[in-house]
């Protein structure tokens, strides 16, 4: 079992910067893969980033591509995804989920998620 919390979410201006964390519980932590996604109103949940539980491999969307980064620290058990040149595209509900079996793209494969933080960026 893992529980996830999000925070660092906020109001940021158009081409402005905001470090998401995601706080992991459970000593596991390490031997799970860990994504990023989104959800804006009337929109699916969409993948933006993934990283392997060594943080050898990370996948992006080509919409962050560039300038999203996804990170762990598994002594701390967080993740984090720094996003840059932030646009107004970029508002939504922002969550961690952690994959036991795949470093994987679909939200479907995910095992467990965070509440979610809001992101809102102002143009």
């Amino acid at each position: 079992q893992v529980q996830l919390v999000e925070s660092g979410g906020g109001l940021v201006q158009a081409g402005g910067s905001l470090r998401l964390s995601c706080a992991a519980s459970g000593r596991t932590f390490s031997a799970y893969a860990m994504g990023w996604f989104r959800q804006a109103p009337g929109k699916e949940r969409e993948f933006l980033a993934a990283i392997s539980w060594s943080a050898g491999t990370a996948y992006y969307a080509d919409s962050v591509k560039g300038r999203f980064t996804i990170s762990r620290d598994n002594a701390k058990n967080t993740v984090y995804l720094e996003m840059n040149s932030l646009k107004a595209e970029d508002t939504a509900v922002y969550y961690c989920a952690a994959d036991k079996l795949r470093l994987g793209r679909s939200a479907a494969s995910y095992d467990y998620w965070g509440q979610g933080t809001q992101v809102t960026v102002s143009s």
